[in-house]
């Protein structure tokens, strides 16, 4: 791999960003000691007093990321506030002293009621309703393959799906005789103006061309090959009209947005914690709506709604409750939920709505900077706030379809200017015989806007020398 950086200096591009840290800033802050009252009232009494640079300048003193470059990887995993990782350690602590009983740390058995109460109300849910799992990819599964498919059934679904739910779709689609059908999701270039509305229609044309065979609507809330926010709550209710079911892969939106399950009203979304909500890895939340009830309004009456796959408890699910019968996979990772949990805690704390403005605010920025900086580029996501995620796509270069000299510009801008994006790749459309490949930039509440325009610097610069 080639190298050019004799006319640049690699602090030029990460000055006022990452390196930076601020004097002055207790560590414990968000400390997970601290009672939630108190965390509570601190944030508020910072929030007041602070301008909003400091106070989201103290938010990202709570993470431990290397300060000699620039993480904007979140869409593959995030990082635990140091406070987390702390109370991680000590718990796993616990457990190895104490494998019998743990030392009491989780309360009761199954061990997570009171992690579940402590984050239930955040999501927009019961306590009833979620569930602590081990990734998005086993939400999807525990959901697909425990629903009962019969051959001739119809699943919709999108072009621009990850394999955690491609490849339970295709299981079911072998075992039962069942007929994926993907929807094909427009993609934005810059050519064509998109709104909520042409994704809306796509599955609504989808709906009428089956009729009463689909049995399901499993999509990405936010495709993780573009980035672009679907209209989530207006799908699921176009399909509930249509007496369908909707499961929604959330691995982008758990930790990002601020999610209402209530209003969103699903039936199931399986999301990751260990990305944007920066829990611990192996783990994640699944939402059921109601305990599986609504199913039995929309499956005819020779169905099952809900088999409990995962579950040690499957059995005794009619008389446990759907939620517990879910959460019971027997011994689990219970340090682990409780990091996810403590995140989860610190991050309603801060508030969800106001990180979902700041994670769009520097999307927003990153948007424009690039369109400014790199006019030549191409951005895959909509600048459109409505259609816009923490993810942003872009291609620097003319041709799309060059994947080398794409993996080549991410691991120059990675070794040489120290900023950590990813590739990504789709079908363009459905019948596409070339994938286009793009940049994926996540931007998150530990970033900020010198973060964004020294990414974009040298982004342009590296384009440039490449050209």
């Amino acid at each position: 791999m080639s190298k050019d950086t004799s006319k640049f200096n690699r602090r030029d591009f990460l000055k006022g960003g990452a390196g930076v840290a601020v004097a002055g800033i207790s560590s414990g802050l968000f400390s997970t000691q601290a009672s939630a009252h108190n965390l509570e009232h601190t944030i508020s009494k910072l929030s007041r007093h602070s301008a909003d640079n400091d106070f989201w300048m103290r938010v990202k003193n709570q993470f431990s990321l290397n300060r000699d470059s620039v993480y904007m990887n979140v869409g593959s995993t995030g990082s635990m506030p140091t406070d987390v990782i702390k109370a991680y350690d000590k718990n796993n602590k616990i457990v190895a002293e104490n494998p019998w009983d743990m030392d009491d740390k989780f309360g009761s058995w199954p061990y997570m009621n009171g992690m579940v109460a402590d984050i239930a109300a955040g999501f927009g849910a019961n306590e009833d309703e979620l569930v602590l799992s081990r990734n998005t990819t086993d939400g999807m599964a525990t959901i697909l393959n425990g629903l009962d498919f019969k051959q001739g059934d119809v699943i919709i679904t999108t072009h621009h799906e990850h394999i955690g739910a491609t490849s339970s779709l295709h299981v079911v689609k072998e075992r039962f005789g069942v007929e994926v059908y993907e929807v094909e999701i427009p993609v934005y270039t810059g050519e064509k103006d998109l709104t909520q509305s042409d994704y809306i229609r796509a599955f609504r044309k989808a709906i009428r061309q089956f009729g009463d065979r689909v049995r399901l609507v499993a999509f990405s809330h936010i495709p993780y090959k573009t980035g672009t926010a679907l209209p989530a709550k207006e799908i699921c209710r176009l399909a509930r009209r249509h007496r369908i079911p909707t499961l929604i892969d959330g691995a982008h939106g758990i930790g990002m947005l601020d999610l209402d399950f209530h209003d969103l009203d699903c039936d199931f979304y399986a999301g990751s914690g260990h990305k944007w909500q920066c829990g611990a890895g192996a783990t994640g939340i699944l939402y059921i709506k109601d305990n599986a009830t609504r199913l039995e309004e929309f499956w005819p009456d020779d169905r099952k709604p809900l088999y409990f796959i995962n579950s040690s408890l499957a059995a005794s699910a009619d008389t446990l409750g759907a939620r517990l019968a879910a959460q019971y996979v027997g011994n689990d990772n219970y340090p682990a939920k409780q990091a996810l949990t403590d995140s989860c805690k610190m991050w309603d704390s801060i508030g969800r709505a106001r990180i979902q403005e700041r994670v769009l605010d520097l999307s927003s920025l990153c948007k424009e900077q690039l369109a400014r900086k790199i006019p030549q580029g191409t951005l895959f996501t909509s600048p459109r706030r409505e259609l816009s995620s923490g993810l942003t796509t872009f291609n620097p270069f003319s041709n799309w379809s060059d994947e080398d000299r794409l993996n080549e510009f991410r691991d120059r801008l990675r070794e040489d200017y120290g900023y950590i994006i990813r590739t990504t790749e789709f079908l363009m459309h459905k019948d596409s015989t070339e994938k286009t490949y793009v940049l994926r930039i996540s931007t998150h509440l530990f970033h900020d806007e010198n973060d964004v325009k020294g990414l974009v610097k040298a982004m342009a610069h590296l384009t440039r020398h490449m050209a």
